[in-house]
């Protein structure tokens, strides 16, 4: 079962739950300009209550299904961080890609970090995925040392992989391998 963990500075990194959706928009609202470099443009409905629960709710309906876990890391009642696993894949494969953030205020305290090492941990031990893949912008280079930090290897690049920020971007591939347990 996949559970709470505790971080840094009384933050934890929980499931996220449907109760979430008017932290999530705070969080995202008092992030829009931190984010902005690093995510695909975002329409206005995505910063209201209904965008965000139609969102949450896709995303748990994807994990009732076990196509996606999904985690907030929470300061209190405030949302400070997201990590989502999206995009696993059972069969031989046991795959995923990893997806985060942290909320800017809360930057350099080693939240991502944490929130990072504890993903994959749950990947391991709780999904039994045997790899998950993340990807960064060629300058993003604090994700780059949070992926390095945590086991991550570089493996290449692809060239205008992601549509970031308006426009198609090449990205940096990274990849962990957390086993070598038989797929069955």
């Amino acid at each position: 079962m996949i559970e709470e963990v505790p971080l840094a500075d009384g933050i934890i990194l929980r499931p996220a739950a449907e109760q979430d959706v008017e932290a999530l928009v705070r969080a995202y609202d008092r992030n829009r300009d931190h984010l902005k470099r690093w995510e695909p443009r975002r329409p206005a409905e995505f910063f209201t209550v209904e965008g965000q629960a139609k969102r949450l709710k896709g995303l748990l309906e994807d994990q009732a299904q076990g196509r996606a876990m999904a985690w907030v890391l929470a300061d209190g009642e405030e949302i400070v961080g997201r990590a989502t696993l999206s995009g696993i894949v059972r069969g031989p494969w046991l795959s995923s890609d990893l997806g985060y953030w942290v909320d800017g205020g809360y930057v350099g305290r080693g939240l991502a970090t944490g929130t990072v090492r504890e993903v994959c941990r749950m990947a391991d031990e709780e999904l039994r995925l045997h790899r998950i893949a993340a990807s960064t912008l060629l300058d993003n280079a604090a994700s780059q040392n949070v992926l390095l930090k945590t086991g991550f290897e570089p493996y290449g690049t692809a060239d205008r992989y992601l549509e970031i920020d308006g426009r198609w971007q090449t990205c940096r591939l990274f990849q962990r391998i957390l086993n070598d347990r038989p797929a069955t």
